[in-house]
Formats: structure tokens, sequence, C-alpha cells
């Protein structure tokens, strides 16, 4: 019996819960891991899961088997990463996940030029606007809007993610100047609930000045490349995250509005399940998109 291929076997079924899905994370067949537990079961001598038709479930010796196992690979997998990267080597497997804005526009970049400089590193990137389990969806990294109130995550704060109001041209031409918050109130809004107080008003500031105003939006949205697009093609006006239409705003295809009023920004923040057993390509990832996200226009 291979123990080390069993006791990941075995982590990954507590984990997700179940033997089809800890073979999907494996790529194993579902006869292969059961095959591993059988096995880990009669090598330890104890019954390691509760068995139903929807799910396994670990027994007192499955969990305090978990519990020692896991953070025993996790040192195994970090020391044996260490030598390689003594050897001047970073290799391995990444799993990333991150809003699909910011995702899209600045993580994916960051990934190719990662990998031009560690080829022996395979990167798996999703790009999704919803918050993930980093253990259960089998996640190195996650780029989140907002602090993760996860206890046992580590969270590393990357920077302010700024908005401003833009509208184009063609917009304006139609809808006349906005130069204050009431002709703002009057126009087609399109908005994401990031940028709305929990009554729904927009969230704005002037200098220490706080403002709350209150807004019909025409288009209420979750994804801010919609917010983007909605503004470029002249359908409404709104505030938008700045590193998505910093060329737009540049070649004038997006005129920033109220100037003076500035749109709450956004906390970007990286977590990551465990900092002690940090695997080297995970370090080595996480400190190289710290330094370039810093030079991106738009994230403070």
């Amino acid at each position: 019996m291979d123990l080390s291929a069993a006791l990941r076997v075995f982590l990954r079924t507590v984990e997700r819960g179940s033997m089809t899905g800890a073979g999907e994370d494996l790529s194993l067949s579902q006869p292969a891991v059961s095959k591993h537990l059988a096995n880990l079961e009669r090598h330890v001598q104890a019954r390691l899961f509760e068995r139903s038709s929807r799910a396994v479930r670990p027994t007192l010796a499955g969990q305090a088997l978990y519990e020692r196992s896991r953070s025993a690979l996790a040192e195994l997998d970090a020391a044996i990463e260490g030598v390689r990267l003594d050897q001047g080597r970073i290799e391995g497997s990444l799993r990333i996940h991150a809003p699909s804005c910011v995702g899209a526009r600045a993580i994916h970049p960051i990934v190719m030029g990662y990998r031009d400089s560690h080829p022996d590193v395979a990167v798996t990137l999703i790009l999704e606007n919803r918050s993930v389990d980093l253990i259960y969806e089998n996640f190195d990294l996650a780029i989140r809007y907002g602090r993760p109130d996860v206890q046992d995550l580590v969270v590393r704060r990357l920077g302010l993610v700024q908005r401003v109001l833009a509208a184009s041209p063609g917009f304006l031409a139609a809808h006349g100047s906005l130069e204050t918050i009431e002709q703002l109130q009057a126009v087609p809004l399109v908005v994401s609930s990031n940028v709305l107080t929990p009554r729904g008003a927009l969230s704005l500031s002037q200098g220490k000045q706080r403002l709350e105003v209150d807004v019909s939006p025409s288009i209420h949205t979750n994804d801010a490349n919609v917010i983007a697009q909605t503004l470029l093609s002249g359908h409404a006006a709104g505030p938008v995250q700045t590193l998505l239409v910093n060329d737009a705003l540049a070649d004038g295809r997006l005129v920033r509005i109220l100037p003076r009023y500035e749109v709450k920004p956004a906390e970007m923040f990286l977590a990551y399940p465990s900092l002690r057993y940090m695997r080297s390509v995970v370090r080595s990832f996480a400190d190289e998109l710290a330094g370039q996200l810093a030079r991106i226009d738009g994230i403070a």
C-alpha cells in the first residue's frame, strides 16, 4: 500500500465529504478511492468513516487521523518544496480563485508572467464572483474583496481597489453635463451592491465629508465588467473600478464625472489556509502577486 497516496485520498474525502468529490480533485476513479480508503482502514485497524447514501463522515478515529495527518503531510510537502527552492527550482501546482473583474484584468497577466519565470508550475485560475471554502474546494489562494471573516484563514491585505464616477461622451451629449449630485440622481445609473449602503444609497465622499446619495439604478449587477461595458455603450453613468477603464479614460471613450467626489473603494485581500505549512510555490506566487498588484494604476 502507498501510505502517502492513501492518506491524501483520505484527507480529500474528509474535506469534501464525498468519495466522488475526492476522486474528482485527485483525478481518481471512485473504485480507486474506495480501494485506498479500504487499504488505509485495514492498515490502521479502525473504521474511519460513517457512510450513508448522501455523504461520508469521519468517525472519531477518522477525525483524529485527519487532524494529525493533515499537518504532517503539509509539513512534508513544504519540506520537499523547500529543498527544491534551495536548488533554485519552483515547481508544483497552484489553484487560485479570484473575482472575475480583477481576475481577468490583473491576476491573469500576473499568472502568465509568473509562468514565464517558473515554467514547471501548473496554474488553475478560477474566476467567479463568489466566496469559496479554500479547504473544501482545494484552493491554495483566494483573492477577495472585503476581509474574510473565517477564523482559520491567513489574511494578507493587498490594497484598495479605487473607483470613479464615469460616463461616455455620447451619454453626456444625450443627458447633459453632470455637475451636481441632483443631476446624477436624475439620469440612468449602473451600480453594484458593493458601492451601496445597506439601505441602497450610493456611498460618496468629499474630503472628510461622507455622503449617502439616494439613487434608483436602471441596471444593478454583481459584475464589474458589466458595469464597464454598460458605461462604454452609453446606456448609463455610474461608479466603476478604475483599473477596468484606465485605457478608456485616457483615450476619451469615458469621461470622469463629479471628480471632486470619491466613490467608496474596495479593500482587496489575499487569503490562504495555512502559513506554517505553506508550500514554496504558494509563498513565491503570493509575494509576486502582492508586488505586481502594487504597480497597477487603480490599486492603492
